[in-house]
């Protein structure tokens, strides 16, 4: 059983939350992913490592709540513990030797853009950094962000914060205007990471994207994280979960993530959640 130390709220649908993990934190490394149960009977679901304190042998998490297993993890409280939370999994984010790097994040997907941000410029690169957001409510690790970069470029689809517009609109103006970039990190929704992937292409950029594709065991068994990159099948647990986006079959990814979209529907409507039952008796 793995205890939650901290946990808080970024915005109404998105908490970070601090996990009592002393062997996951040890080997830890941006860009990895840990897979976690919430009980005994729960699915196994990834997360991104977003940050990591080895002395303290915490290890923290960002999710949204989403489906069932992320509204049931997101009930937990400080204190309390869940069933399992297995890593670090997957490849870490390589850093090296990188002279100006661009790290793109979209939405909730700034979770994963963070501590990627954050090694490249440990590892003494140039980091810009481009977060976009659909309106300023939605915002997160703002803060964070600025200290995890030389330049940060904040933008609302609506305005309401930062520069109005999509995140590709800057990186566009950037290319435009002559910045050197080594490599450029996507990281959020899948169609913003082609739409990222279309704007370098022109300029001859590396482009890397962090995929998300339905993930079972996290170990490569399974074969459910399958990816197509380059006209090869990767799967993005042992082979990612970062690819050279200019290569990945970016229609295949998005038509094998909406295959369980109606059944997870189904399952929020009729799953009766113990705790609020047993919550809801205590009442009358």
């Amino acid at each position: 059983m793995y205890k939650i130390v901290r946990k808080k709220e970024l915005n109404p649908t998105v908490t970070l939350m601090e996990i009592e993990a002393p062997f996951v934190a040890k080997k830890a490394r941006a860009g990895q992913f840990i897979i976690f149960r919430v009980d005994e009977k729960s699915e196994r679901v990834p997360l991104t490592i977003a940050s990591y304190d080895r002395e303290k042998g915490t290890v923290g998490v960002i999710f949204q709540k989403v489906g069932l297993s992320t509204n049931m993890l997101g009930m937990k409280e400080e204190g309390e513990y869940i069933q399992d939370f297995v890593g670090p999994l997957g490849r870490p984010t390589d850093v090296e030797n990188k002279k100006r790097v661009c790290v793109v994040g979209g939405g909730v997907g700034c979770a994963i853009a963070w501590p990627a941000a954050k090694a490249f410029k440990e590892a003494g690169a140039i980091v810009d950094v481009i977060i976009g957001f659909r309106t300023k409510d939605l915002v997160i690790l703002e803060d964070e962000f600025r200290e995890a970069s030389d330049n940060l470029y904040l933008m609302t689809d609506d305005g309401s914060y930062g520069e109005p517009g999509f995140g590709t609109v800057k990186l566009q103006a950037l290319l435009e205007s002559g910045v050197q970039y080594d490599e450029v990190l996507a990281i959020g929704p899948v169609p913003m990471m082609k739409f990222v992937c279309k704007t370098t292409e022109p300029f001859g950029v590396k482009t890397i994207v962090s995929l998300n594709p339905i993930m079972v065991d996290g170990t490569g068994m399974c074969g459910g994280c399958r990816v197509t990159v380059g006209g090869e099948t990767k799967f993005a647990c042992v082979d990612g979960p970062e690819f050279d986006g200019h290569q990945v079959d970016f229609a295949e990814l998005m038509n094998r993530n909406a295959v369980y979209r109606e059944r997870e529907a189904e399952t929020n409507k009729t799953h009766i959640c113990r705790m609020q039952k047993a919550a809801d008796e205590l009442m009358k």
